[in-house]
């Protein structure tokens, strides 16, 4: 089974080509796969398939460094838009893609720029999914790792929440990261931002995410912190969102509206998966 390696801002990635064959891959050879010091190394596996429905170019599945799936991954997205252009499976600058809860544009803006539209934020709770509460602004839990949080949430494909930080060099994401992560009060577990307001115009995040713990970029994560920033009335319409793996921007004209997102997609290298382990 051949594979192209390669990163968004550091966010890293597997690409596998499924559009002649199906590619099926369990839990344990995903994490194989995924597993950094005995198997290739990523945090999450992108699978280009053939289009489900009639108006797309192609189907795009995600999973996870443990092996679960992901709805939406906005760097793996820009990934995915130049892995098909540079395999010669297409010659389109813009395509739709079939996701697992709907369906992505993607368009190459030149010089391995790329922009993805990640689709139009939910914030209804159910629609998230969130647990017990009403839709608010802002909402609490007192019982996450032994500390009261405050946090908004919203879904762009997958769930997320964010926290406010003064400084994101000392959040404390180890601890808070994984408890929010996995707090009941999220049923599919959900990716956990911190976020520092710089100006207007640029904010600082890391994000935990769920299913592959903390990376270096998580593009759905800067979409989500710059919406609820947006939302707060703390930035501007266009965001520079700086990660510690590179900076990538958000634009997004305001409720119902479909979010964007910009940035590099890189290729690191092309390889041949012989391990039986990994599903070679």
């Amino acid at each position: 089974m051949r594979f192209t390696k390669m990163h968004g801002l550091g966010n890293d990635f597997v690409v596998l080509d499924g559009t002649q064959a199906p590619v099926t891959l369990d839990e344990v050879c995903a994490r194989a796969i995924a597993d950094r010091h005995f198997g290739i190394g990523c945090d999450q596996i992108l699978i280009v398939e053939a289009a489900r429905s009639a108006n797309a170019d192609f189907g795009y599945r995600i999973l996870n460094s443990d092996g679960s799936e992901s709805g939406q991954c906005g760097n793996g997205a820009r990934c995915f838009a130049r892995y098909v252009r540079e395999q010669g499976l297409t010659d389109k600058r813009e395509i739709v893609v079939d996701v697992r809860d709907g369906q992505m544009v993607l368009e190459s803006l030149g010089d391995e720029h790329y922009r993805v539209a990640l689709g139009i934020p939910a914030f209804n709770p159910a629609d998230i999914p969130l647990c017990g509460f009403d839709t608010a602004d802002e909402y609490r839990l007192d019982d996450v790792a032994g500390r009261t949080i405050c946090f908004a949430a919203l879904s762009i494909g997958n769930p997320h929440a964010v926290l406010r930080v003064d400084d994101i060099d000392s959040a404390d994401v180890e601890s808070v990261g994984p408890a929010l992560e996995s707090h009941p009060a999220f049923p599919e577990r959900v990716n956990v931002g911190f976020m520092q307001v710089v100006t207007p115009q640029h904010i600082r995040l890391r994000v935990y995410e769920r299913g592959a713990g903390e990376t270096l970029a998580c593009g759905s994560g800067a979409a989500a912190a710059a919406i609820v920033g947006m939302r707060a009335g703390v930035l501007e319409p266009s965001v520079a969102v700086e990660l510690p793996g590179g900076t990538a921007t958000v634009d997004w004209a305001g409720e119902g509206r479909q979010v964007y997102l910009s940035g590099p997609a890189e290729r690191v290298f092309d390889g041949e998966l012989v391990s039986s382990k990994a599903g070679g």
